[in-house]
């Protein structure tokens, strides 16, 4: 009996994944047809005709390269940002006790319940003021600090034994060695898992780069995206658009598939109970 249910547990499993990748393998598939066959396709699963015309026509109606490295650039720079000041701030809140920590923490989580909609406006004078629209660092200072990857973090180095960081002062360590060498090296899988959000959530972000970017030479690739398909008029060229979007994952499944091993075991080790 328990056999069966194992077994009828995977089998819901494998229909969730199933629903899950037919979109994006559809979406794979078409991306390959030519404009006036998408329709014609949709329906079957296997398409022979298959033709690489999209992905050269997209890259000649729009600077698809330059988009690509603009949205790499900004989410790599913002997710190393993000990950060594939230490692540094939440050892801090975790192990140094000074006057008013308690409070800064509880400012920094009540940061978290305010809708980032609220913040663009007084972003945007802030970059304004300082001269900083269109230019890479309106798109990179406001993501590398935030609350969650602090309390993240804090929540790691509070169950971090401290007896290795005893073991290290002994040692000869002090506070900046023992951080670096030995507490944030023990902590990659929530470093990897903090990343890996980081990285996504900035690789997507549309609103922020709309607003502070005026030249196409700084569009991301949402924004990049999203006026490809604004420039339609009589024709949408579905192929160009699945094209595009096939290209807009590549980066995301690629950094994920490097940091899955580290994402699962952090999972694991914050659902054992000693």
């Amino acid at each position: 009996m328990r056999k069966l249910r194992v077994i009828f547990g995977y089998f819901i499993l494998v229909l969730i994944a199933i629903s899950m990748l037919y979109p994006f393998f559809v979406m794979i598939n078409l991306s390959f047809v030519k404009n006036d066959a998408i329709f014609s396709q949709a329906g079957n699963i296997f398409y022979t005709g298959l033709t690489l015309e999209n992905y050269k026509n997209v890259f000649v109606q729009i600077p698809l390269s330059r988009y690509f490295f603009n949205s790499l650039l900004v989410a790599s720079v913002t997710t190393v940002g993000q990950v060594v000041f939230a490692a540094m701030a939440g050892y801090a809140f975790a192990r140094f006790k000074f006057k008013g920590r308690d409070l800064l923490f509880l400012i920094i989580l009540i940061t978290m319940l305010i809708p980032p909609q609220v913040n663009i406006i007084p972003l945007f004078f802030l970059m304004r003021e300082l001269h900083m629209i269109d230019t890479y660092s309106a798109l990179i200072l406001p993501g590398l600090f935030g609350g969650f990857g602090v309390f993240l973090m804090r929540q790691y180095f509070l169950g971090f034994p401290k007896d290795l960081e005893e073991a290290a002062k002994i040692d000869g360590c002090n506070i900046f060695e023992s951080f670096f060498k030995i507490a944030l090296p023990l902590a990659l899988p929530t470093v990897m898992t903090l990343a890996l959000f980081t990285f996504v959530t900035t690789w997507n972000s549309f609103m922020w780069p709309l607003i502070v970017t005026n030249s196409e030479a700084m569009r991301t690739l949402p924004v990049g995206l999203a006026i490809f398909k604004g420039s339609f008029r009589e024709v949408t060229l579905w192929g160009e658009l699945l094209a595009c979007s096939v290209i807009c994952t590549i980066p995301v499944i690629g950094v994920f598939l490097i940091g899955k091993k580290y994402f699962i075991n952090d999972i694991m080790q914050g659902g054992v109970k000693e």
